[in-house]
């Protein structure tokens, strides 16, 4: 990995503080709060409590959006990853929500894995190395989400996480 995009992913994750969503309108605003209540009504089972289902999405949102990416396909890669779970570890070690391996950690982090289960750490690194991946693949979503996966050049995985992105779109009422 060159020098500059290791700094540049560092200094993506390196910022722990809360996320404080911020909008240029009011009607920004008001949008976020329309996909706030719809996506809250569509993870109601996953996460039954209000309150860690709403962290949960501010957080997945803005770091999604911290991104340049669309929400609802970072809900919809969580979804295939770990099916929403905080805790899942994988076969072979990844972590967290957005199944981060332990390796980041040390090319851009800290070197403190413990820090993968938690939540904003986990979707700020995931969101960061999708990011990188799609950049790296010129833009190419089906690319960079088999990079992402460890999968390039196999469908299952991108088409997966395609039809999960899917069921997460949010379309607001006109």
């Amino acid at each position: 990995m060159a020098d500059s995009v290791r700094l540049a992913l560092s200094g993506a994750i390196r910022d722990d503080r809360p996320p404080q969503p911020s909008f240029a309108s009011e009607q920004a605003r008001l949008r976020f709060q329309s996909w706030l209540i719809e996506m809250s009504t569509r993870l109601r089972r996953k996460f039954p409590d209000v309150q860690a289902r709403t962290e949960f999405l501010t957080v997945a949102w803005y770091e999604a959006r911290r991104a340049g990416l669309d929400p609802g396909l970072v809900l919809g890669l969580i979804q295939v990853e770990s099916a929403y779970r905080k805790y899942a570890v994988s076969m072979v070690g990844a972590r967290g929500y957005m199944q981060v391996m332990p390796f980041w950690t040390n090319v851009i982090g800290d070197g403190d894995r413990s820090k993968l289960f938690r939540m904003q750490t986990n979707l700020r690194y995931g969101c960061a190395i999708l990011r990188m991946y799609i950049d790296m693949e010129g833009g190419v979503l089906y690319l960079a989400l088999g990079r992402y996966n460890g999968s390039r050049g196999r469908p299952e995985y991108p088409n997966a996480v395609l039809a999960a992105w899917k069921r997460w779109e949010f379309k607001p009422a006109v």
